[in-house]
């Protein structure tokens, strides 16, 4: 079963992947942002400085020295995305968004969300593109006017939708 999590995720990566986003960081800002949604829904406290990464977990993942370490470290930052602000790292120059203090990569997405579709996900992914395409910038630039504009008219319709995707 597909649901609403899924479809903000898909939603938002095809959101950045139009906005100019590489796939990779489309991925990592559409599973953050998901994340996010789904946090404030249960009433999540607002979170107060930097978020809290795990450096020396990030340094053993991915087989990093101590200066490429430091140097991914130096690089947290608050990224605006229009009106809307996530923090991310760079690695390899590219942007992973964190929350919580996990890093939202590709392959997470990979897992919480393209393994819902095995084997369908790009009829999912080129959908979501089409949609997203249909609006102006000014729209997709906004947090609240995604949200309201081409989020929430949809998430039912497309969690039932992509449900039956997956299954075929």
């Amino acid at each position: 079963m597909v649901g609403r999590f899924q479809v903000m995720a898909t939603l938002q990566a095809a959101r950045a992947k139009v906005l100019g986003f590489s796939l990779d960081e489309a991925k990592s800002f559409g599973l953050n942002r998901a994340i996010f949604y789904a946090a404030a829904k249960k009433g999540f406290k607002a979170f107060k400085g930097k978020p809290k990464i795990s450096f020396q977990k990030l340094k053993e993942a991915l087989n990093l020295s101590q200066k490429e370490s430091q140097k991914i470290e130096k690089s947290l930052k608050a990224e605006k995305i229009g009106d809307e602000v996530a923090y991310c790292i760079k690695v390899k120059g590219k942007r992973i968004f964190t929350i919580g203090g996990e890093l939202q990569t590709p392959e997470e997405f990979k897992k919480q969300i393209e393994a819902r579709f095995p084997g369908n996900f790009k009829k999912v992914w080129a959908e979501a593109l089409k949609i997203v395409k249909s609006f102006d910038k000014k729209i997709l630039l906004s947090q609240r006017n995604f949200y309201e504009r081409v989020y929430k008219p949809r998430r039912d319709i497309l969690a039932k939708k992509w449900s039956q995707i997956k299954e075929s």
